[in-house]
Parts: structure tokens; sequence; C-alpha cells
């Protein structure tokens, strides 16, 4: 096995989450089967999307270079990151960071082309949706992606860092609301693009339809570092 280095506390609570989620996902008989981990969580980070939409805010890639620097050298191979948001500065970060890190805008691509996707929807902050790291990614393919309007991405974003960034329960009203209007406009799979969603899908029932790629960067590092249970081979929600 290999051990998973974890860049966290962007939020901390979907740190929590996702070392739950590889720890649940690990084919593991005993304690000793379990994939190591070495989480750095770190929530006095800058936050990625006030840097991404004004340069002149406090700047998240040198905290994000050293963790991962700091790491590598206590024996990590694969680097996590539980923050999509962070992928806008994956190219920084494989420059100063001496061992591999999960792609998710690649890993989404690939998942969703390999399933016949035709259409996804986006629901993530606003930092991520103004990188087009997702819009650049998925124009060169099969796979049409639809994103929120600025109405519903206003709510999105209160969801993100007014409920459960704020430790407050989550108004699943405009969670629903922004998820149908993806739906109405052609969307086969709403994408769970915020680690702060993935909180929200993990503690409340939120249907059909989903995919959410925190669980899919917790299967990657699985699958590179341990043995992955085969139910999760696929992470696509299904309505009860």
């Amino acid at each position: 096995m290999r051990k998973l280095g974890v860049i966290g506390g962007l939020g901390p609570m979907a740190t929590a989450l996702f070392m739950q989620m590889v720890t649940q996902m690990t084919k593991a008989q005993t304690d000793q089967e379990h994939i190591e981990m070495l989480i750095h969580s770190c929530p006095q980070i800058a936050d990625r999307t006030s840097f991404i939409l004004d340069h002149t805010k406090a700047d998240p890639r040198p905290d994000l270079i050293r963790i991962g620097q700091e790491l590598s050298a206590q024996g990590a191979e694969l680097i996590a990151i539980p923050c999509i948001t962070s992928n806008y500065f994956y190219r920084e970060l494989t420059e100063g960071i001496p061992v591999p890190i999960i792609n998710m805008i690649r890993e989404t691509r690939m998942y969703l082309l390999e399933r016949g996707i035709h259409a996804a929807g986006l629901m993530a902050t606003s930092g991520t949706l103004a990188s087009g790291l997702f819009q650049e990614a998925f124009a060169s393919s099969d796979c049409r992606l639809l994103l929120p309007s600025e109405e519903k991405q206003q709510q999105i974003m209160h969801l993100i860092y007014h409920n459960v960034k704020a430790g407050r329960p989550p108004q699943m009203e405009l969670f629903n609301g922004a998820s149908e209007e993806l739906k109405r406009g052609g969307a086969e799979v709403i994408l769970l693009g915020c680690t702060e969603l993935s909180v929200i899908h993990g503690n409340y029932e939120i249907g059909g339809g989903y995919l959410d790629l925190m669980q899919l960067m917790a299967k990657r590092a699985v699958e590179v570092c341990g043995e992955l249970k085969k139910e999760y081979r696929e992470l696509i929600t299904e309505s009860r």
C-alpha cells in the first residue's frame, strides 16, 4: 500500500468526511489493511474563491505548496486535497510538490465519459466557475456542461459559506432549487463540485442523479493506495 497525504482544513468538516469516505471504501478485514493517511488540516489557508475572484486577496498557494512538501517529506506518495476549487492551482501545485496530486477535473470528465453521460450540471463555488477549468475540460468532450443561473449560483454560495462552513443546517430548498434548474436544462447528472456540498450529501437525502466529486476523489485515492470495495465502483446516486 502507498501512503496518502491529505492537505485538509478546506473546510474542516469536508476533511473529516473525506477520511471517513476513504476508510469506508477500502477493502480491509483488519485495522492493518487500511490505508495509512498523513493529514494536515490547516483551516487558516486563505480562501480559494476569494483569491480567484480578486488577486489582491490573500494567496493560498504558498501554504498549499508548503504543506504538500511537508507531507511528501513525511512519506506521502499521493496527495489529495478535499477542496475542488483548489484545482485552479493544479499546475503550480504539481510544480512545487514532488509527488502526484489527484486531478479532480480530469477524474470527473473521465468518469462521466466512461458511463456515457451526455449532459452534466455543475454545482460549485463561484471561484470554480470563474476558473473555467470544468468548462474547458468538457468543451472538447462528448459531455455538455450546464451551469446555474446567476440567481441559483448565489444561492449555492449561500449554502456553502453561510450554511455548511458556518456550521448551520443547510437550507435544502436552495439546494433543491438549483438542482431542479439544472435538470430542467437537460442535466442527466448533477456534479457536487464543492466539498461542502459533499457534507450535505453525507447528512441529508438528496435523491438520485448526483455525483459527489469528493467521493470520486476518495475512490481514486483508494484505487491508487489500497484496494477498493466493489460496491463503490459506481457513485452516481440512485432514487430511493
